[in-house]
This record gives structure tokens, C-alpha cells and sequence, in this order.
């Protein structure tokens, strides 16, 4: 898309200024200033909801770092460079993933990617026999500090659509996806865990299901056949936020009573989507 409209001058810029036109008075000073402008506007119905969520999303990335959305190391999907395919390929079925970073003596040294793609060439029962090496991508790598607008515009150049999140000693420290940053300025993006928008809990199994984070405390009950309270928060994402006591990262995991929540969606303001297991009665949490 250009950055330029047919009158000439650059869209963000022409674009404030015919809002202003419509309020009158100078432009905003600074940040907050801009915000209370766009808010206005959106009273006035000269924006809808979603604009101003995605100018509102904008506006955060390029205030948030790399870290604070990236996957943490310990919650990664990883395939040891050594592993046969037999042995990682039910890992690469169950979580479904596109790319797995590929490790070497430990979760800390990422030595490269592995495409789930680049996998159909050894399934078809043919004789020929996988070797890393074959298949391995090179990592892009940055650093736990970069920016998320910097970052996406070297995703959109560089066309890579996974880098692995390093530490100022150079070991990995978790990942950051270009879905991850878009998230943050357009929210969830529907994936292989959606299902239809009027359905809150979904049965994948006969211990297996996944919820939205906005799925109320009271549908959970009555769904489940428990009794979670109510009066502290509303829906299963508060109620998992609070019992691990921070808004949880993607990948996270609580086992409260006798279901394990894990954290399949969420960006820096809340939980989208959780998966839920039921646990066996002995590991239940009393």
C-alpha cells in the first residue's frame, strides 16, 4: 500500500488534519492529548470502535519492546537437533505449529528452524531418510529490548515471520511471531483454535476443550458442573489471571480444582483463548 494519498501528502498527517478541521484548534501536544482527541472523535461517530482500537493498538507498539510479548524459553515448542523424526514428529502433530526452533545442547542454543512443511517430503512411505541438516533454516535473532514497531517493519521486509528473542548473553530467551505484533494493533487473529463466534467452550475431546477468555464465570459453571465464584471477577480469564496472580503469558499454565488451563492467546491487555484439561482425580488441586 502507498504511503500517500492522490492529494499528495502523507495519509496519517492529512488525515489528523481533517479530524482537527472537524474539532477545531490547534493539534495534540502529546501522547495522552491525541488519545482523549481520538475518543472524542469516536463519540461523535466520526470513528467506529474498531478504528479506534487498532489507532489505540498502533500507538502501543510503538511504546512496547520485543519482550513484553514474546514467548518465554521455558514455553516454546522445541525440536532437539539430534532427535529422530520419529520421535519429535508427535510433537509437531499435537501442537500444530508452522515452525519449531530447533535446539542444541539445551533450550538456551537455538541452531535454527525447522518448517512443518519441509516435513511432507519424508511422509509419503518413501525410501528417503531425513537428516537435520537437510531441512534446517537459519533463526533470525533480536534482541529482548528492540521495539515491536521496529521489529515488524524488519518482519515485513525480510518477509520472516519468527524471530528468536535473545538475552544480553546471547541465549535464547523466548520467541516473537509477526502475528504476535499484529495482535497488538488488530487483536486476536483467528487460527487453527478458532470455532464459531456463538459458541464460548468447545469439546475437542472427552478430557479436552477450549474456551474464549470472555466466557463467563457463570456459563463455565453451568458448562462444567462446577461452583467457581463470581464476586472477585466475571469471566475464566480473570479467573485464571488471579490465580497465577499477573496477566499470563501465551504458553502459561494453572491447574485450578480439577482443570488444567493453558494460555493458547493473549497479547499485553488480556486473554483470548484457553485450552482446558480435565485432570485425573488424584492430580486434582484440592
Amino acid at each position: 500500500m502507498s504511503e500517500h494519498d492522490p492529494g499528495g501528502g502523507p495519509l496519517p498527517r492529512r488525515w489528523l488534519k481533517r479530524l482537527l478541521r472537524r474539532f477545531g484548534g490547534d493539534g495534540p501536544d502529546n501522547r495522552e492529548e491525541l488519545l482523549r482527541l481520538l475518543r472524542s472523535a469516536r463519540r461523535r461517530a466520526l470513528l467506529d470502535s474498531d478504528a479506534l482500537s487498532m489507532i489505540e493498538g498502533v500507538l502501543q507498539v510503538s511504546e512496547l519492546r520485543v519482550r513484553d510479548i514474546m514467548i518465554p524459553r521455558a514455553h516454546m515448542v522445541v525440536i532437539d537437533r539430534d532427535d529422530p523424526m520419529e520421535k519429535f514428529m508427535p510433537v509437531v502433530v499435537e501442537s500444530a505449529h508452522s515452525r519449531f526452533p530447533v535446539i542444541g545442547e539445551d533450550r538456551g542454543e537455538v541452531v535454527g528452524l525447522l518448517l512443518a512443511k519441509d516435513l511432507l517430503a519424508y511422509c509419503g512411505g518413501g525410501s528417503r531418510r531425513f537428516d537435520m541438516r537437510d531441512v534446517l533454516r537459519a533463526a533470525v535473532f533480536v534482541p529482548e529490548s528492540k521495539r515491536l514497531n521496529v521489529l515488524l517493519k524488519e518482519f515485513r521486509t525480510s518477509r520472516n515471520h519468527m524471530a528468536i528473542v535473545v538475552d544480553e548473553y546471547g541465549a535464547a530467551a523466548g520467541l516473537v511471531t509477526i502475528e504476535d505484533v499484529l495482535e497488538q494493533i488488530v487483536g486476536e487473529i483467528e487460527d487453527e483454535y478458532d470455532f464459531d463466534e456463538d459458541v464460548a467452550i468447545l469439546k475437542r475431546s472427552e478430557r479436552e476443550f477450549t474456551a474464549k477468555g470472555h466466557t463467563t464465570i457463570d456459563d463455565f459453571n453451568d458448562y462444567f458442573g462446577t461452583d467457581f465464584p463470581d464476586d472477585e471477577f466475571d469471566t475464566i480469564a480473570g479467573l485464571v489471571s488471579h490465580a497465577l496472580g499477573h496477566l499470563p503469558q501465551r504458553g502459561e499454565t494453572v491447574d485450578i480444582g480439577r482443570f488444567r488451563f493453558k494460555v493458547l492467546r493473549a497479547d499485553s491487555r488480556r486473554i483470548h483463548l484457553l485450552s482446558i484439561r480435565l485432570l485425573p482425580e488424584a492430580d486434582a488441586v484440592r
